[in-house]
């Protein structure tokens, strides 16, 4: 042990090599019982890092995809919201122009009847003039009393005939320009319309456009979080067996060290190999210059220190592997000189 001088009967190197060689042919005898187990659980390993790299590469060809169609989306709502505005305000101008048709139309309706009553009073005067004939002019001169009389009846026959003649045409022109506006407005609207009209396309398919790239969007996040799930389960997995490789690594070694123990005259309750070294696995070897005694070489004070009776190398073997596993619990291979 580290706290004394190395045992007499320590063997040498020569020795310890054999003993080593021995170890690695113990381990390829015990193996087959378990490298099958192994070799399962490694070709399992193998195939789900294969399977989680290329869920890993799918995870973010999937990635970059959501992101395009979340852009998409993004900016095809962004669109859809303009078009919606546009159209709101051709909407506005539209009913403006809706009010100022029905506006043309009401005040041509108004001139339209202005234009009926005064096609009947010309047709009233008329019927009158063909019944009592146009004033004479010659009668209106002889019966005139003085120059003002006559320039008075001069004007109103003058204002008679271009009554006569103008009234229709008057109302004509009224009308006409009412129809003519009635006309401009409704062109104005009826392009204001089909403006709106292909806005009000333009926002629908826009808006296609976004409900495709949000559902894409939506169905790659679900495909991603599936892949995710399963390589989260394969990571799982992987981890799992290679703890059970390790496990079946520590437990074959220590199949092996169990099996030299049986051949050196063990079992020993630390590793042969340093039995070996300290005592050549003779529990009654003493060390005459340190004291220490039995296959582990322990001093007296250590012996009595855990409950031994008498000396180390007159204990029997299983009250030296009992104190020997209780020094190596306590203090691991740092309490043996061999094992450095």
């Amino acid at each position: 042990m580290n706290w004394r001088s190395k045992t007499p009967f320590a063997t040498p190197r020569s020795r310890i090599a054999a003993l080593v060689s021995l170890l690695a042919a113990c381990a390829v005898i015990a193996a087959p019982a378990w490298a099958t187990d192994i070799g399962s659980l490694q070709s399992k390993v193998d195939s789900a890092r294969q399977q989680a790299g290329a869920l890993a590469s799918d995870l973010e060809a999937k990635q970059r995809q959501m992101v395009a169609a979340q852009q998409q989306a993004a900016a095809a709502a962004a669109r859809e919201h303009q078009l919606s505005s546009l159209l709101a305000v051709g909407e506005q101008r539209a009913a403006v122009f809706g009010r100022k048709v029905d506006e043309a139309q009401r005040h041509l309706a108004i001139e339209r009847a202005r234009l009926r009553r005064a096609l009947a009073a010309l047709r009233g005067r008329l019927v009158a003039i063909y019944k009592n004939g146009m004033p004479d002019v010659t009668d209106l001169v002889l019966s005139a009393n003085g120059f003002d009389d006559l320039v008075t009846r001069a004007d109103y026959l003058r204002l008679i005939e271009n009554s006569d003649s103008s009234l229709a045409g008057r109302v004509k022109q009224v009308r006409d320009s009412v129809k003519f506006e009635l006309g401009v407005v409704e062109r104005l609207k009826a392009r204001q319309d089909a403006y709106n009209a292909r806005i009000a396309t333009a926002r629908d398919q826009i808006a296609s456009v976004r409900q495709q790239a949000e559902s894409q969007a939506s169905q790659l996040a679900a495909i991603r979080a599936s892949r995710e799930a399963t390589l989260s389960e394969l990571q799982s997995n992987i981890n799992g067996w290679m703890g059970q490789i390790e496990q079946a690594q520590q437990v074959s070694a220590a199949q092996a060290q169990a099996t030299v123990g049986r051949w050196l005259g063990g079992p020993f309750s630390i590793p042969s190999a340093i039995v070996m070294c300290e005592s050549g696995g003779n529990y009654g070897a003493v060390n005459q210059s340190s004291g220490a005694g039995g296959a582990y070489q322990i001093l007296p004070s250590t012996w009595a220190g855990y409950g031994g009776k008498g000396s180390p190398q007159s204990g029997s073997k299983q009250q030296q592997d009992q104190i020997a596993a209780q020094i190596w619990a306590d203090s691991g291979p740092g309490a043996w000189v061999c094992a450095g």
